[in-house]
């Protein structure tokens, strides 16, 4: 199977995973998860970069390395809804905005298995700020599924957006330059945290 099997295969687990997601949170109201991933610069840079970092790496990882992140970003969700206190966070989350813009940046295709691990714990620690934000509410699986719906649509932005921009001429010094500005706006947030400590 070729490079542009694997992709298709990766666009076509994401649009079910979000059409799947979506319409079963459609109900939820006002309170619906599906909006929180769109409140934070933080999350909305980092879930984009993510989609776009794995078509950069390609292969099997433009639908390993999103599918980890909204796995992992799960698995955070629950501890966060605990209400487990978890120091750094806001930190941690500018810390993964500024790596995976420079990884972008860098044009970074490092194995597909340590590009995995790392976007797992990154989406373990955006899926706490998810779960821990969640307003009070009686639905928790939709507010959850919601989030994760949105996550996986910024994957699949950011993925075809990437993989559009590198068939253009010149396409792949944009998306390179991209990165710069997320890793600078990944900057600008990790500066907001470590002030309001």
């Amino acid at each position: 199977m070729n490079t542009r099997q694997h992709q298709l295969e990766g666009v076509c687990v994401a649009i079910v995973l979000a059409l799947t997601t979506f319409s079963a949170q459609a109900h939820s109201g006002i309170d619906a998860g599906w909006l929180h991933p769109l409140t934070g610069l933080d999350h909305f840079l980092a879930m984009v970069a993510v989609g776009a970092w794995s078509a950069q790496i390609g292969g099997r990882a433009i639908w390993l390395v999103p599918g980890a992140f909204v796995l992992c970003m799960l698995f955070g969700g629950l501890i966060g809804m605990s209400m487990i206190d978890l120091q750094g966070l806001e930190v941690g989350i500018a810390l993964s905005v500024i790596a995976l813009g420079a990884a972008i940046a860098l044009h970074q295709r490092m194995p597909t298995v340590v590009a995995t691990l790392g976007v797992g714990l990154f989406g373990t620690l955006h899926g706490y700020a998810h779960g821990y934000e969640m307003p009070i509410i009686d639905d928790k699986i939709g507010y959850t599924l919601g989030f994760l719906a949105t996550t996986a649509t910024l994957h699949l932005i950011g993925a075809l957006g990437a993989l559009g921009l590198m068939r253009i001429q010149g396409g792949g010094r944009i998306l390179r330059g991209l990165g710069v500005i997320c890793s600078m706006c990944g900057g600008w947030i990790m500066f907001t945290a470590v002030g309001n400590l």
